[in-house]
């Protein structure tokens, strides 16, 4: 089994506060590149403390735009990581340095790990702060390995046998229209990309897409050996939207229309009880910490999910991923399938 690495960090200034991630706090630089040489020299110690807390806050280096940026995450994240299936709207700054979202900033976002619907997604993501807002918009945390502790017994043990279903609904005025989301105008690259990805899929009127897959709700990360929550179930199911927003949707798209929405891996719909749950634990796991300009957060996908604050103000967070990992390397709780669990 996998261990942690066991790389010290006495050296290192961390601090652990109730309801923050770990802070570290470097030397006093007197240029980017001395910052990025002092990251460099404390890149496996700053891993050892990642794998340990799931996410780490860096202040002081001091990122002032994307090339700073893309230059510490060259050091951090030399093996970059792609973005897969879109779902939200970025911006891209090119040398692969994303905005972190461009969605509206009264709308606050839910913890999630990143791509977790994908056959092989980032293990690391690197945030980085360039504007700060005036106020919350913070880059919240949780610990997955705690959710899955805390998740309730019968609940848990249904996602572990069945897994989860994802169905989206490909649209040009609810979600992204398939062609953003795959990145592609031809839809026979759209079904071999399907095909290799076990997504199932059917075209319906006019041109719009829907999809299929059954994923793992829990991993096991490849290096610590820890098993965690890892899926999109509540982050996507209908209750979790906005009551009104959830009204509009269902009005307009019908019961089969959402853009998004989850099931267990058997096909049976999550209730509004069991979202409930779901999402009361990730509030109960929940960690933040405010922004300042020039901040670093590293998180690791696999051990901690990661949403953001609504927020007042300008706002400009940076974001690249690295590492990325097959899921077949995660030892996932079930196969993935374009079937209900059973079928």
């Amino acid at each position: 089994m996998p261990t942690t690495d066991a790389v010290a960090t006495i050296d290192l200034d961390i601090t652990h506060e109730t309801g923050k991630p770990p802070i570290l706090r470097t030397p006093a630089f007197d240029s980017l590149d001395a910052a990025i040489a002092w990251v460099s020299e404390q890149r496996e110690a700053i891993r050892a403390e990642l794998h340990r807390s799931g996410s780490l806050m860096i202040r002081g280096v001091g990122v002032r735009d994307a090339g700073d940026f893309a230059r510490v995450r060259d050091v951090l994240l030399p093996r970059r990581a792609s973005y897969k299936e879109k779902a939200t709207p970025r911006t891209d700054f090119g040398e692969g340095v994303f905005s972190s979202t461009d969605l509206p900033a009264v709308q606050p976002i839910r913890l999630h790990n990143e791509n977790s619907y994908t056959l092989d997604f980032p293990t690391v993501l690197l945030f980085g702060c360039v504007i700060a807002p005036e106020s919350g918009g913070a880059t919240t945390v949780g610990d997955m390995r705690r959710a899955l502790e805390l998740i309730p017994a019968g609940l848990r043990e249904r996602f572990a046998t069945a897994g989860w279903l994802l169905v989206r609904n490909f649209s040009e005025l609810a979600g992204l229209p398939w062609h953003k989301s795959f990145a592609t105008e031809d839809p026979a690259q759209v079904e071999a990309y399907c095909r290799e990805n076990v997504i199932g899929y059917e075209w319906l009127s006019e041109g719009e897409l829907r999809t299929r897959q059954r994923r793992s709700a829990i991993v096991t990360h490849p290096v610590t050996g820890e098993r965690t929550w890892f899926n999109h179930v509540a982050f996507w199911s209908r209750w979790s939207l906005d009551p009104d927003v959830r009204d509009v949707l269902l009005d307009t798209y019908g019961e089969d229309g959402l853009p998004f929405e989850t099931y267990v891996g058997d096909g049976t719909p999550l209730t509004e009880a069991e979202a409930g749950a779901l999402n009361a634990v990730y509030d109960q796991v929940t960690l933040r910490e405010t922004w300042q300009e020039g901040d670093l957060l590293l998180v690791d996908n696999i051990l901690s999910a990661h949403g953001r604050e609504a927020y007042h103000g300008d706002r400009k967070i940076l974001v690249a991923m690295g590492d990325p990992i097959a899921l077949a390397d995660c030892d996932p709780a079930t196969e993935p399938s374009t079937t209900v669990y059973g079928k």
